[in-house]
């Protein structure tokens, strides 16, 4: 559980006003996402009042910065358990692996997710270099458009219904409640990952000590 954060003139406060608080849904785009405790009682505050929340972040297969993926990965079990949905974006090629003789055969790709964009209630749209991480919010200097756009905005919430679990893992609790599963959804069926799929152990275990290291204001 976590608090509520207090009030900043951040630009994640600039941005709400901007686009005004979700009532119905609200896709976020973010190629770095590290929603840190206050990201996290935002998006649960929103699901708990029947808002339609869906994420869609880089997978540690094809993330280009390690550590951010460490900082995310924390709050991926809040998140769900909180009625959020999310998404991580495959590697182009993983998701498409084709079967020679029984195993798969697969055409590697480094391609990463690199968009940032939000759409809220099927109406308005941001789209711009925020990703929703602290460096983003307190660090860097960001800018974008925030665009009344029906259009851009349907277009984005019909994406997360149709394209985007095809072509990224869509990450749920496991029957325990506890552990991750990776769903990859393929031209055999669904393909059911219990470890970060694409990725090394040697990456992994990196990963996983960088989540140890008291560096998340800096990601």
């Amino acid at each position: 559980k976590f608090d509520r954060p207090p009030e900043s003139a951040t630009m994640n406060t600039r941005l709400r006003s901007a686009l005004g608080v979700p009532q119905r849904e609200l896709q976020v785009i973010s190629s770095y996402f590290v929603p840190i405790p206050g990201g996290v009682w935002a998006f649960a505050d929103l699901a708990q009042r029947g808002v339609r929340v869906h994420v869609l972040t880089n997978a540690l297969e094809s993330t280009d910065v390690a550590a951010v993926h460490a900082g995310y990965a924390k709050y991926r079990r809040p998140l769900l358990r909180a009625g959020v949905k999310v998404f991580e974006w495959r590697s182009q090629g993983s998701t498409r692996g084709r079967r020679l003789h029984g195993r798969r055969f697969v055409q590697a790709s480094a391609a990463s997710l690199h968009a940032k964009a939000f759409a809220v209630d099927g109406e308005r749209v941001y789209v711009g270099s925020f990703n929703l991480d602290p460096r983003s919010a307190a660090l860097n200097t960001e800018m974008g458009f925030a665009i009344d756009s029906p259009g851009l905005a349907g277009g984005i919430a019909r994406a997360f219904e149709a394209r985007v679990p095809q072509a990224a893992y869509e990450v749920r609790l496991a029957p325990d409640g506890r552990s991750l599963q990776w769903v990859e959804r393929t031209p055999e069926g669904e393909e059911i990952h219990t470890r970060e799929p694409g990725a090394g152990l040697a990456r992994r275990v990196f990963v996983r000590v960088l989540s140890w290291l008291p560096v998340e204001w800096l990601l």
